[in-house]
């Protein structure tokens, strides 16, 4: 685990906002020289705290107006691998997130279509042949409120 100090969180929170900020900029913000900031990203990157850089899209403007989490209990554990599962639940493109979760389910999945029968489609000829699905219980996301905060 690595030690951070006021101006590292200073510089993880900034870059949460907007990943895009240079190092002058940042530096400007926390009171530090673009080098001192810099080198500060740079430790953060090598140390594995920064592991990547994301592009947020707007997915209903792209034409995907519905968002379903899917419970997933597997019927048959013994029978087929997790990683057979997880194989073939990650080549599914609307499948956005996949979390092996403790609980009445042993996954969880956000799947992104275009509309409900788009989602009928996918449940029904993708999700539902995977192997080892039992049960499957839907929540279709009726509006997404971002908490920004912290670790």
């Amino acid at each position: 685990m690595i030690e951070l100090d006021e101006k590292d969180r200073g510089l993880l929170l900034a870059l949460r906002e907007d990943a895009t900020l240079n190092a002058g900029t940042l530096g400007r913000r926390l009171g530090l020289s673009q080098p001192a900031a810099w080198r500060r990203i740079k430790r953060l990157h090598e140390n594995g705290v920064i592991s990547g850089q994301r592009l947020e899209l707007d997915a209903e403007k792209l034409g995907f107006g519905v968002t379903v989490f899917l419970g997933v209990k597997l019927a048959t554990k013994g029978q087929v691998s997790l990683e057979d599962f997880e194989r073939a639940v990650t080549a599914i493109p609307e499948v956005q997130t996949v979390e092996h979760v403790l609980g009445m389910y042993d996954y969880r999945l956000r799947v992104t279509a275009r509309d409900i029968p788009d989602f009928e489609r996918v449940l029904r000829r993708r999700i539902m042949t995977l192997p080892g699905v039992g049960n499957v219980d839907a929540n279709v996301l009726l509006s997404e409120e971002r908490r920004p905060g912290p670790l």
